[in-house]
């Protein structure tokens, strides 16, 4: 009997194809496809690939902060998806819908805060009352799942994003300086994120070593 020696284990057709199908060939798409709308609406190919900081010559810490909050919803976005799929059972229960929402609203909230959404594109008069509606959906539905998780870091989370919306909106009557009200806002906000992110690991962990019911 011919000893497998670990490439003919490694190099499979299944293994194969399932990197293909799962990954390769989606970030190929999306590659291309980017290049393509990019190119289209008017960016060169250094633009297009090439850090921001690289091409402006600016320090690669420029909007420190900010970078980092999107990484704790994008973060938060993942806890939720990958505990969605790994989930032994397709059958739909509230936790799982929980996970899924949350997923999908941190999703968002870090494409809003890479994009800039919430300044350039949709205003905040629009989209700050749909995220304050989309969390009242959330407590109304899944309130008991969300108390028994981590209730505490749920509210603050929402505290501290209500505070930051606060902030904003005052700022040009407070009689501070303005680069102080926007740390005032930032910091708030990225607690928020923070506390988010930390709230959707807590779901995501939750009773992991148990079959959902």
């Amino acid at each position: 009997m011919t000893k497998r020696n670990w490439m003919q284990d490694v190099l499979t057709r299944d293994a194969i194809v399932r990197l293909l199908y799962r990954c390769l060939v989606p970030a190929l798409v999306f590659y291309l496809v980017s290049l393509a709308i990019m190119s289209a609406s008017g960016f060169s190919l250094i633009e297009i690939l090439r850090d921001p900081a690289q091409q402006t010559k600016t320090s690669s810490f420029l909007g420190f902060v900010s970078t980092i909050g999107t990484w704790l919803w994008l973060a938060a976005a993942m806890f939720c998806f990958f505990r969605v799929a790994t989930f032994a059972t397709k059958k739909e229960d509230a936790h799982k819908t929980l996970l899924k929402l949350a997923g999908g609203f941190s999703f968002f909230l870090a494409v809003d805060d890479y994009f800039l959404i919430h300044d350039r594109y949709i205003t905040e008069g629009i989209l700050i009352p749909a995220y304050a509606l989309f969390l009242a959906y959330l407590i109304k539905r899944h309130w008991s799942r969300i108390a028994e998780v981590d209730g505490i870091a749920f509210l603050t989370a929402g505290g501290m994003l209500f505070l930051s919306v606060v902030v904003d909106a005052v700022q040009e009557i407070l009689p501070i300086p303005y680069g102080t009200s926007q740390a005032l806002e930032e910091g708030f906000k990225f607690l928020g994120a923070a506390a988010w992110a930390y709230f959707c690991f807590g779901i995501s962990a939750f009773k992991i070593n148990s079959q959902p019911t």
